[in-house]
């Protein structure tokens, strides 16, 4: 990167004239660590709750056919299953073996683990941010956006259900964002690394993880590729925006094996299979088929952008921006000052925005092919686009953050004016979470109550069976918009039914 664009600065940490190594702003330290506080509280209680309701989580749709199929085949037959007649989602088979091996105890804690190591990913992510800024990274804060932004993720949409509790979901279109987070991370890693094993070790597990994807999740491999395709192009050293050629050489990396993993994918006979199903439907290219993808496209963006508490990740953005501004009590202590150039930091604005457009409308495009008309309402597709757009609402928070702190504090009564927008940033991060609390009391009621239900109804069918029974009544439980048995009344098609009564080892269910 040439001297000139280094110095071509637009963000940057205040110097000793702005600040020196003592402390000038502790009213705006206070706040920050008030603000940040209380969202830790606020939307760490309802990512608590919703990791507590795993243990209510009891088996629907998908569940009861993922679970019979790893009792009787175990994880490599569920995964050979998978390739051979379903969908060809090695990755995904191999992931559901592992989660429903020991019966339904997997999936009560899966979405703590999703949790954990989705936190501790954004905090780290959130760290790389801020010594971008030029800031020091500062816990609490840094906790406070990565609990917002995933209360968001989890629970304002339409169907939070399916987003962090259902399993076949979350391993689909919840998992893969959470990999995708700690990809940055090893590709951060990676390009930092001096010439030697490390590197190459960084670059072999990229290809190994993109080709997991590759067989995990087709919607997210399509928005993970937009991704990494346009930051390669973007770090090719001829625009001056990279120093090297790792960047670039990492993006490639990547899409190769992601390429390679759709392309196991897409050649298996269980992917064969589901396109033949289809083939009296147009190809999901043709001009019927792209303008009844459109159509879905704008309807899934109306039902997006009438949830104002997505801006709520914004707003914690401009939090962290502004805690780049708050000095420690020791010069000694500081990070080392980092800048970001003009150009890099134009990238990175644009970056997001057709990401996240084309990849919505990718996935819509592949939900209108797949499902029908009514394809884009499934909704937990939606979390393989709404989490980059989440983080890119964080990220420009704390660029405007960054910047505004900057601005500010040239202004007459910095103090007053910092700390004014600290607190309008925390009310309105604050705000947006509260507004997610009807969302989990009712998700919490539904997925309680049909736990106990469905114990009831559990603890019967087993008794009858132990009886020898081989034709056992059984009453739909529905939760999450998922299926359950007798969906259809056409019992052969009925394949929820079907799952039901091989689980519990019966010839035939009906309706009581």
């Amino acid at each position: 990167m040439s001297t000139a664009a280094i110095e071509d600065e637009d963000v940057r940490a205040p110097g000793p004239a702005e600040g020196g190594g003592t402390d000038r702003r502790p009213v705006l330290r206070r706040l920050l660590r008030v603000a940040g506080a209380t969202l830790v509280a606020a939307a760490g209680a309802l990512v608590a709750v919703g990791c507590f309701l795993g243990l209510y989580v009891r088996p629907t749709s998908d569940d009861w056919c993922a679970a019979w199929k790893t009792r009787d085949l175990g994880v490599l037959g569920i995964t050979s299953d998978f390739y051979r007649t379903q969908n060809g989602r090695i990755a995904n088979a191999f992931l559901s073996g592992v989660v429903y091996g020991d019966g339904p105890a997997g999936t009560k804690i899966l979405p703590t683990v999703i949790v954990l190591c989705f936190t501790l990913g954004l905090v780290l992510l959130g760290r790389e941010l801020v010594r971008l800024l030029g800031g020091r990274p500062r816990l609490l804060v840094l906790t406070a956006c990565a609990l917002v932004v995933q209360a968001l993720i989890y629970f304002a949409g339409t169907h939070s259900y399916q987003v962090l509790l259902w399993a076949p979901a979350t391993i689909s279109h919840t998992l893969p964002s959470v990999i995708g987070v700690w990809a940055i991370l090893l590709a951060l890693w990676t390009v930092r690394r001096p010439r030697g094993p490390a590197r190459v070790a960084g670059f072999v597990s990229a290809f190994l993880l993109a080709f997991v994807l590759g067989t995990l999740s087709e919607p997210f491999t399509l928005v993970s590729a937009l991704l990494a395709g346009l930051v390669g192009l973007v770090c090719v050293p001829r625009f001056g925006l990279a120093r090297n050629r790792l960047p670039l050489a990492w993006c490639l990396v990547w899409c190769s094996g992601l390429a390679l993993g759709m392309a196991v994918l897409y050649t298996s006979p269980g992917a064969r299979w589901r396109r033949a199903q289809r083939l009296n439907q147009e190809s999901m290219l043709s001009a019927g088929e792209l303008r009844g993808a459109f159509a879905d496209w704008l309807r899934v963006w109306d039902v997006i952008t009438g949830q104002w508490a997505y801006l709520g990740a914004a707003a914690v953005g401009v939090l962290l921006g502004l805690a780049c501004w708050v000095r420690g009590p020791a010069a000694g202590k500081r990070e080392p000052r980092r800048t970001v150039p003009r150009r890099t930091l134009t990238a990175a604005l644009l970056l997001p925005v057709p990401v996240v457009v084309l990849g919505s409308f990718a996935v819509v495009v592949g939900l209108h092919s797949g499902y029908g008309p009514n394809g884009w309402t499934f909704a937990r597709a939606w979390t393989n686009f709404i989490v980059p757009m989440e983080l890119a609402l964080c990220g420009y928070g704390a660029l405007l953050g960054a910047r505004g702190g900057r601005w500010l504090a040239g202004r007459r009564s910095p103090d007053a004016s910092l700390a004014t927008a600290a607190v309008a940033a925390g009310c309105l991060a604050l705000a947006s979470v509260t507004s997610l609390v009807p969302s989990v009391r009712h998700l919490t009621t539904t997925t309680v109550a049909r736990s106990v239900a469905w114990d009831a109804q559990n603890s019967r069918i087993l008794s009858e069976t132990a009886q020898g029974a081989t034709d056992v009544g059984y009453r739909p439980l529905y939760i999450g918009v998922l299926s359950e048995p007798f969906f259809t009344e056409d019992y052969e098609r009925d394949w929820v039914a079907a799952c039901v009564s091989r689980w519990y080892g019966v010839e035939r269910i009906h309706r009581v």
